[in-house]
């Protein structure tokens, strides 16, 4: 279905009528399918269809999407769901994609690569991007995985296809196995319909799965067979359903060591590490701050001053421009973005200062004071997932902050270097549950980790597991 621009105010009816006010041609779409109100706010209301109404809606914030029974037959009408940018309509098996005139930039002008590491990285994605090949991706949270999964997609034969972003962390278990793979009518109380699932809808494009190494393992199992088969069964279903997807994977965390220890699948580790691209953090990348910087200042103003030509260009003083340079990064690319945002509207259209910057005191790159040190080790180095494994089996013990020990004008091994940081860890750990009573949700947001991984570490650590004050 091609992209109609639409008018400003009013209603719309989608349909297989040619007198509809889009024309569906499609034999799963009735003749006045479905009512688009332009608003504002944008919503979509079934006219009673056979073949009924569903919305994939996109979350930014979570970088999820879910499907949204609109409804079907008589008891529909009457019913809306509201819309926003980036959600596309499903009408019956039709794909209907609705773009208000100049609503959408080009992605494609939010990259900076700069970096002669970064060129390399890019340059092997845009090959590979031209093959069926699965993509895993590995870098630090914030360093542009997202991205990059993006750039991919763009680049390869399915770029006219949905590109389906979807967070393993945003939803439960249950849910989450509900939202891939679609469930039957009486699959479960409350299923009083059948429903396609998330992968269903990205047919002919590209799967992007954040934060991999967080799915469940019951999980794993069941994707490993859609990946092998490229099929899905639907909860509750008996018949398995072909589907056509490319898989593009993203981590922090090291997946070999995972696998080590039992919490990764080796078989599907090897399913989704068709190619590995590792994303240097942007400490290493010292030549895109100032780019990023700059087009993170230009967006943010062109929201806070639409329509005014001091948006166009926003002066980042030299000075201002330094301390961005020397800052260590621990939180990468998102944690500049968040700087930027929060000193364009400190300048309130002056040209920004160190002082409006407000970053906090610098520390040593490898052990940033306000977070822990989760550090992403590329998949190659077998001695390197055999240490973290096993220190992931101390469970009972502490560590000893052995650097401490180390005698006088003797550096540290890579093996003492490990258990310090890893204490370093562990103190942080003891005192953010402290500091939030034994809250472990508030305890994780507070170190800037999921709250699955507090969990883990807590495990590994030995620690007792706190209830809330």
């Amino acid at each position: 279905m091609s992209t109609r621009q639409l008018p400003g105010s009013g209603s719309v009816v989608l349909g297989r009528d040619e007198d509809a006010g889009i024309c569906v041609p499609d034999s799963s779409v009735s003749r006045r399918h479905a009512v688009l109100h332009l608003g504002p706010p944008l919503r979509i209301e079934d006219l009673g269809s056979s073949n009924g109404t569903r919305v994939r809606a996109r979350h930014c914030s979570a970088a999820t999407e879910r499907l949204i029974d609109v409804g079907k037959g008589a008891s529909a009408r009457g019913a809306a769901v509201e819309l926003s940018p980036g959600d596309v309509i499903y009408l019956g098996a039709a794909r209907v994609v609705l773009r208000q005139k100049g609503g959408e930039r080009d992605a494609g002008k939010d990259v900076i690569v700069e970096d002669d590491a970064m060129r390399a990285v890019y340059e092997l994605a845009e090959r590979v991007a031209k093959g069926p090949i699965n993509i895993l991706l590995l870098g630090e949270t914030g360093a542009g995985k997202e991205v990059l999964a993006e750039s991919i997609h763009r680049a390869s034969p399915r770029a006219s296809r949905p590109l389906l972003r979807l967070s393993c962390v945003a939803l439960s278990e249950s849910l989450l196995e509900s939202e891939l793979f679609g469930h039957e009518r009486g699959a479960f109380t409350g299923a009083v319909r059948a429903k396609p699932g998330l992968l269903e809808t990205a047919e002919g494009g590209t799967v992007f799965l954040d934060e991999i190494g967080e799915l469940p393992p019951s999980i794993q199992a069941k994707l490993l067979r859609v990946i092998e088969e490229r099929k899905v069964m639907r909860v509750g279903g008996l018949t398995p359903i072909k589907i056509d997807v490319r898989f593009v994977s993203a981590t922090h965390r090291d997946l070999e060591a995972e696998v080590s220890r039992g919490a990764f699948r080796q078989d599907l580790y090897f399913r989704l590490n068709g190619v590995t691209l590792v994303i240097p953090p942007l400490r290493e990348r010292p030549g895109e701050v100032a780019a990023l910087a700059q087009l993170f200042a230009e967006r943010t103003a062109k929201e806070l001053f639409p329509g005014e030509a001091s948006a166009l260009a926003v002066p980042i003083s030299p000075a201002a421009l330094a301390e961005l340079q020397r800052h260590s990064w621990p939180g990468n690319i998102r944690e500049l973005r968040n700087v930027i945002e929060r000193a364009v509207i400190l300048a309130n259209g002056a040209p920004i200062e160190p002082e409006h910057l407000l970053l906090s005191p610098l520390a040593d790159p490898t052990r940033p004071s306000h977070a822990i040190p989760l550090p992403v080790r590329p998949p190659q180095a077998p001695s390197d997932a055999s240490a973290a494994a096993a220190a992931a089996n101390t469970n009972a013990r502490s560590v000893p902050d052995v650097a401490k020990s180390a005698p006088d004008g003797v550096d540290p091994g890579p093996t003492r270097l490990r258990d310090a940081m890893e204490a370093h860890e562990r103190e942080r750990i003891v005192q953010a549950l402290e500091q939030c009573m034994g809250n472990q949700t508030r305890a994780a947001a507070l170190l800037g980790i999921s709250r699955r991984t507090l969990v883990e570490r807590i495990r590994v650590y030995g620690l007792p597991r706190p209830r809330k004050a």
